[in-house]
């Protein structure tokens, strides 16, 4: 069947124009049984021009059809290093599509299938209210001597406030690196958005006293913290989380234990703090593959981070036993708003001549969000 016919099929005949391509906001639906044939028609009419970049936490209809898989900053490094292709498709989330098109040539447009697609935590963080928090410490003398270290789960806005402010970007897996050459350049960090890995990392990583990290809450004035425990702190946490990591709890690492002999914990450092000092190994998304896959048959492992992931692993791993380390459903349900009608819609959007949802970030942000980015990559 044609392209064109499969285009058609289930419409009324006002969609059957001569573009045949899907109005603004209508969808193929979930039920189509021609949805995967579909996508493969305009995967395959799209060709070179086109990359599809999938994250780790995305469906497996939508990670199907994904020419890379990674986390957030692999697949921007992969969208900026495939210069020959003129459309990236992020199956991710809004902050990733930003990264990509900050680190991705002029020439190249990126495209996030649902604009709905955002991050809660990056939401935590809006550029007001961190522009507030620097008032504040440039108020009382320590903003020179703070540097900001931000997570790549953050607003293209936020990343230019660190890179403007002589920060750096970090990931899960350097996070320590980030935040070791933050302390070479001043005497306080300013951690955004997520507290759990900024406190992990400094307590966990280098060695720093739980006391020395303070909580800045941005509904609270002045963060809720006294002048002397913003001069006194060593790190300043933003009050952000992953709506997902943030749900293990140290329960889940008793109950396991006791229900499952011999299991080893495995989670994110995206987790609460007494979750991942309990855990046997704290890894990012591409360390926790990582482990799963060089661990010998027979191994057992109750797995802290989105369950997609969890169960592609368990899938993949047959020969050991993988366990979801909470006992209730937990997808990631922001990273679950791209499903594969709406990678179809962009993509025969574009088969048809139509560019759909392409993020762009501004050059005055763009420009400073690229200089903490560049500052990570030049991290020893």
């Amino acid at each position: 069947m044609s392209l064109t016919n499969l285009l058609l099929l289930g419409r009324g005949s006002d969609l059957a124009s001569e573009r045949g391509v899907t109005c603004d906001g209508e969808l193929p639906a979930p039920s189509d049984p021609n949805l995967v044939e579909r996508a493969k028609l305009a995967r395959e009419a799209l060709g070179s021009k086109a990359m599809i970049l999938g994250h780790h936490y995305q469906r497996d209809e939508v990670i199907a059809f994904a020419d890379i898989t990674g986390d957030s900053f692999k697949l921007a490094q992969a969208a900026a290093a495939n210069s020959g292709a003129e459309y990236i498709f992020f199956c991710g989330v809004h902050f990733m599509a930003e990264s990509a098109d900050i680190l991705t040539s002029a020439n190249q447009k990126v495209i996030l299938p649902d604009l709905a697609a955002g991050c809660s935590m990056a939401d935590m963080a809006t550029a007001q209210q961190v522009n507030d928090c620097w008032k504040v410490l440039t108020e009382l003398g320590i903003a020179e001597q703070t540097i900001p270290v931000t997570y790549m789960n953050s607003s293209a806005a936020i990343k230019s406030f660190t890179g403007e402010h002589g920060g750096t970007i970090c990931t899960s897996s350097n996070a320590k690196r980030a935040m070791s050459w933050a302390f070479e350049h001043g005497d306080k960090i300013l951690f955004l958005p997520d507290q759990h890995l900024g406190r992990n990392t400094a307590v966990l990583s280098l060695g720093l006293k739980l006391e020395e990290c303070v909580l800045w809450n941005p509904w609270k004035p002045r963060g809720g913290l006294t002048d002397s425990e913003l001069k006194n702190a060593k790190v300043i946490l933003w009050r952000g989380h992953c709506s997902v990591h943030g749900r293990f709890t140290l329960d889940n690492v008793h109950e396991i234990r006791n229900r499952v002999p011999g299991v080893k914990v495995l989670v994110h450092p995206e987790c609460q703090h007494d979750v991942v000092a309990a855990a046997d190994v704290v890894g990012s998304t591409e360390s926790i593959i990582r482990t799963v896959s060089e661990a010998p048959a027979g191994s057992k492992w109750a797995i802290g981070t989105e369950l997609n992931l969890v169960s592609r692993l368990a899938a993949a791993h047959p020969e050991q036993s993988i366990y979801f380390l909470d006992k209730t459903v937990c997808y990631c349900s922001t990273m679950n708003r791209i499903d594969l009608p709406h990678l179809v819609w962009a993509m025969e959007a574009l088969v048809a001549g139509r560019e759909v949802n392409l993020i762009k970030v501004d050059e005055k942000t763009a420009h400073f969000a690229k200089v903490a980015l560049e500052r990570m990559l030049a991290l020893p």
